[in-house]
């Protein structure tokens, strides 16, 4: 009798052919083993018939008023143009001279667009602020010079109310305890490390930091960077490459875009949290393989996100789990919106739906919108994951020793990693208060006379109450309730100024 071999020593690629061997289906999807119990079928129905997330159309004629506005314009703009051509009328225009032979900077519609849509109205967008960024900012008034080409200030400050931030639990404050420990931050560590992480740029802020995340959103390793949307866009390359299929959401933020198509990884799109389409596209995959090669993908990647950030759509995470398992892909879940501000412990989607994050393979999230600071991370499970690398390395330490943003760009500033680490502990509660829990009870009232009861009425946008009074005043709301996130529809431009 022959003696069996030990598959733990074996080297990975041997295991690899191995278990690919004894796998009848490409990718080793089975069916039988891959089924859903009745129970979880169940769930998932209820879910289904739960979850209500509203996309409503124009009324016809705001759709008409809208596009006989663009039509207006356009109409008078291709006027103006003629008369420029024919000499009757001046360009106000910055101009380039001896450009001759140089290829223009925006195609035709676009710069079109830009001269005489953009520009007439550009005075009512980027407004400079002179004040905190927080809930009440001080807006710096302009006039417009030149028909909008230039802006002069007038010196009038104006004090509104901001609604088109992130500033979710008003972290972004000048004065309190986040504050007070950014300033202590810099006496001690100064502004900036002025180094990677490779090099001198890793300081015991940044393992505190890395270790108390990995903590928040229940993950045995995380990294943190010191930029949001490299996070994703360094980060994703080094998870996989040309052997491999990324399967992404069609409104994915340009950070996931931009890593997904640096990764050299092919790219199909399903419909915007449309889980049947999700699921074409994963049988599909599963089944054909690559058709180049004419063999199964080496790994297959699903990049979603929590919460989305124009569209203010909440991820229908239950289902796209039950699909991972059943198709055995890797999920990437970006949390740059949720985190902080989603469920009950303000730990995202994961939280909200009371999904295990042991089910979520990576988690991305950025420090930018809850935590009032600057910077992302990643999450991911501090195990030999054979079919995420074929070498017996950890996630974070592959991202660690792989990464861009590890080996390149500069390290977290010690002062906003303080603030996160500060924000990220109110939040948990262990800065031995109750603050964490009131920031997140006020963000999710749904009525005045409870918001009237909290103390964080100047500090807080209260996005329930607000989704419901605007829809009561017969505003097109787009998203998801539990969404922090409030995609306010003004059809007509003209009304935006």
């Amino acid at each position: 009798m022959t003696p069996s071999k030990d598959k733990s020593k074996m080297p990975v690629r041997s295991r690899l052919t191995s278990r690919r061997s004894q796998k009848s289906r490409k990718n080793g999807f089975s069916s039988e083993k891959n089924q859903l119990s009745a129970l979880q079928e169940e769930k998932l129905k209820e879910f289904r018939e739960s979850f209500v997330e509203e996309f409503q159309d124009a009324p016809l004629y705001a759709a008409v008023m809208s596009y006989l506005f663009y039509f207006y314009m356009a109409f008078f703009a291709c006027i103006k143009d003629l008369m420029i051509r024919l000499g009757v009328r001046k360009s106000k225009r910055p101009k380039e001279y001896k450009n001759e032979g140089f290829v223009p900077l925006y195609p035709e519609f676009e710069d079109f667009y830009f001269r005489h849509i953009y520009i007439p109205y550009s005075w009512a967008f980027n407004k400079p602020i002179s004040s905190t960024a927080g809930p009440i900012i001080q807006l710096m008034e302009r006039e417009v010079v030149d028909g909008g080409w230039q802006h002069r200030l007038t010196g009038v400050k104006t004090r509104m109310i901001n609604t088109g931030s992130y500033n979710y639990l008003g972290f972004a404050e000048n004065v309190g305890p986040c504050v007070e420990a950014a300033e202590e931050a810099v006496k001690k560590h100064g502004l900036a490390c002025c180094s990677s992480r490779h090099e001198f740029g890793s300081l015991a802020l940044h393992n505190e930091l890395e270790t108390l995340v990995a903590r928040f959103v229940g993950k045995p390793a995380a990294m943190v960077f010191g930029m949001g949307f490299s996070t994703n866009s360094t980060n994703i390359p080094t998870l996989v490459g040309k052997k491999d299929l990324i399967i992404s959401d069609a409104l994915n933020h340009s950070s996931l875009v931009t890593g997904a198509r640096l990764s050299g990884a092919t790219i199909r799109v399903f419909k915007h949290n449309d889980m049947k389409s999700l699921e074409s596209v994963l049988r599909e995959s599963v089944v054909k393989g690559n058709p180049r090669r004419h063999r199964p993908w080496g790994k297959i990647l699903i990049i979603v996100e929590g919460v989305y950030s124009m569209e203010g759509s909440v991820l229908r995470l239950p289902e796209v789990v039950a699909l991972k398992k059943k198709y055995k892909a890797l999920l990437y879940l970006d949390e740059a919106h949720s985190i902080g501000a989603v469920g009950p412990n303000g730990r995202g989607v994961t939280d909200y739906f009371g999904v295990d994050p042991a089910d979520v393979d990576i988690m991305m999230g950025t420090f930018t919108k809850s935590f009032g600071a600057a910077g992302g991370y990643i999450a991911a499970t501090q195990v030999n994951i054979n079919t995420l690398i074929e070498y017996s390395w950890e996630i974070i330490d592959h991202i660690r020793g792989s990464s861009h943003s590890a080996a390149y760009a500069s390290s977290m500033s010690p002062p906003v990693a303080v603030q996160v680490i500060s924000s990220m502990k109110i939040i948990m509660g262990e800065d031995g208060t109750d603050e964490g829990k009131r920031r997140l009870k006020a963000l999710d009232e749904n009525n005045r006379e409870d918001i009237l009861k909290t103390r964080f009425l100047s500090a807080i946008i209260y996005f329930r109450y607000f989704r419901r009074r605007v829809k009561e005043m017969g505003y097109v709301v787009f998203g998801h309730n539990a969404s922090p996130i409030i995609p306010l529809v003004i059809f007509a431009p003209g009304n935006t100024a």
